[in-house]
């Protein structure tokens, strides 16, 4: 049991430490808060999206392979993050 917590809280301290890397007030300004908006009437509603969705949806917006007619925008905002940092971001919203 002890090391299953210990191993719990030093991956929660590697998730956070990667999150914070991520600028999620640059998220909010067009998905809103609690990412609960379509993004300039184009997006899905992020927190209905699974962690997994999120993650795939931010990791494809960077490669090229993922998007609509946001995909230009989409790939500058989390082209400066690696994929660790978004796994890791994708953790904190959605399902």
């Amino acid at each position: 049991m002890k090391k299953i917590v210990i191993t719990s809280i030093a991956a929660l301290t590697v998730a956070s430490t990667l999150m914070a890397g991520v600028n999620g007030a640059a998220c909010a300004a067009c998905h809103g808060q609690a990412f609960e908006k379509v993004a300039l009437g184009k997006s899905k509603v992020v927190s209905e999206m699974t962690h997994a969705d999120i993650a795939t949806a931010m990791k494809g917006y960077k490669d090229g392979s993922y998007g609509g007619p946001m995909k230009g925008v989409m790939k500058g905002q989390v082209a400066k993050y690696s994929d660790a940092e978004l796994d890791a971001y994708s953790l904190t919203i959605g399902k």
